[in-house]
């Protein structure tokens, strides 16, 4: 059991932690470290005293400094960051495990005096083997991993590999000759963030998002996978690949007598392929599908590009029943004659207005021009990005009828997402529960 903490001044700052951190990884072979961010913190101890704030984060620090037994250094970066140096586990899957852990950990909620804070975190990871050591690199490849994880749509972890500061470029480049192998080997897989009733807070959909189970790098996000695509001229067979799979966890789903819808995002370049629809109703049926269980997710700036082809065929997938969703509505500079005249299925708000709904009342004005807008169309409004109860309270009195966000899950596996779609309510957490159901 390490020794807890007195006071925010007793934890080691960065100069401190960075001190221990060089004299660590100049003496093994391998070392790794979480740099970890109080999500939201800052927010919440402005409505309460300097020290009464200090009192919770000190909570947070002792919780996070004794969690693990193999800590080799631990530091606080500054403000509400924190870093956790290890020289045993240090492969990606025994960091992406911890991170895990440290969330699972945090589900109970810290407490001091009468303030309650459910902490959440994003968290950046380093791994790899250190052959000349540079603690200055090793701290920045972190931090840029965090910086990636605050970025990150549906996943508040992103992970860097390599002692060379240039670790990204390099991991693009070995992605691209891997990609046809992850193909071929299934280390692809869909995750599935569900889709709630706002009211009922039952599932009623899901968003298919791509993950590769990296042999070395762990789980990696659509973003560098869709890079590789493209730079291999692949985005064909993989946009096939996924389209073919979210067919066939429908099927499943139906024999599990779950009769819910399921999207998927597309790229421009799969929107323009003449074969999209084609194969769309190949697919449907092979797995003897209905195409309104299938929505497609364009972007903004696509969906409303005044492109003939974009129209036509956006209208042809309509005729056969699949659904249209334009994608971070509100993101850009939305063409509203464009969506007046497209005949989609479903408007998703960007996330940017959900997680602001408390700071400024334009967000509510544009959270409830687009209901308008989607009642007016006899379209589906959907809320992006709710990460607490706050925001699902002010959703529901706006009327907005579905969202997803990580206040209900993030984007998870199969097996774990039809385990969710059983469960009564998905929040797992009493003290949320019992807010929920005030």
């Amino acid at each position: 059991m390490r020794t807890l903490f007195k006071s925010l001044a007793a934890i080691p700052d960065r100069t401190a932690f960075i001190q221990r951190a060089e004299a660590v990884g100049l003496s093994c072979d391998r070392c790794a470290a979480l740099i970890v961010d109080v999500a939201g913190f800052s927010d919440v101890s402005t409505s309460m005293s300097l020290a009464s704030g200090d009192r919770l984060l000190l909570q947070i620090a002792n919780r996070l400094s004794s969690l693990f037994d193999n800590v080799a250094a631990f530091g606080r970066l500054n403000g509400d960051v924190f870093a956790i140096m290890f020289t045993s586990g240090t492969t990606s899957g025994a960091m992406r495990r911890r991170a895990e852990a440290l969330n699972a950990h945090f589900s109970t909620p810290v407490s001091y005096a009468e303030h309650t804070f459910i902490a959440e975190f994003h968290i950046g990871a380093v791994v790899g083997r250190q052959r000349r050591f540079c603690v200055s690199a090793f701290i920045t490849q972190g931090e840029n991993a965090l910086r990636q994880a605050k970025k990150n749509r549906y996943e508040r972890f992103a992970i860097a590999s390599g002692s060379s500061p240039d670790f990204a470029t390099g991991q693009r480049v070995a992605l691209k000759a891997d990609l046809h192998r992850a193909i071929s080997q299934h280390e692809l897989a869909l995750y599935f963030q569900p889709k709630v009733n706002l009211q009922t807070l039952e599932i009623v959909g899901a968003e298919c998002l791509l993950r590769w189970d990296h042999p070395v790098d762990g789980i990696i996000l659509p973003g560098p996978i869709i890079e590789a695509a493209q730079s291999y001229q692949m985005m064909r067979e993989l946009a096939y690949w996924t389209l073919q799979q979210a067919c066939c966890a429908l099927s499943y789903l139906a024999k599990q007598n779950i009769f819910i819808p399921l999207s998927i995002n597309i790229s421009p370049t799969q929107l323009y392929d003449s074969q999209l629809i084609p194969q769309i109703q190949t697919l449907c049926n092979d797995f003897a599908l209905d195409p309104s269980r299938l929505e497609l997710e364009l972007t903004e700036d696509v969906a409303l590009s005044n492109s003939a082809m974009v129209t036509e065929q956006i209208t042809k997938l309509r005729q056969i029943g699949v659904g249209v969703a334009i994608d971070d509505f509100g993101k850009g500079y939305s063409n509203l004659t464009a969506i007046r005249d497209l005949p989609i299925s479903s408007l998703k708000v960007d996330k940017a207005f959900v997680l602001q709904l408390h700071r400024d009342p334009m967000n509510e004005a544009i959270l409830q021009a687009a209901c308008l807008i989607g009642n007016a169309k006899g379209c589906e409004v959907v809320a992006e990005g709710i990460e607490s109860v706050a925001h699902l309270h002010i959703l529901r009195r706006l009327n907005v009828v579905k969202g997803q966000g990580f206040l209900f899950s993030k984007a998870v596996p199969f097996r774990d997402f039809i385990a969710l779609y059983h469960q009564e309510i998905i929040i797992g957490s009493s003290p949320l529960r019992q807010k929920l159901t005030q």
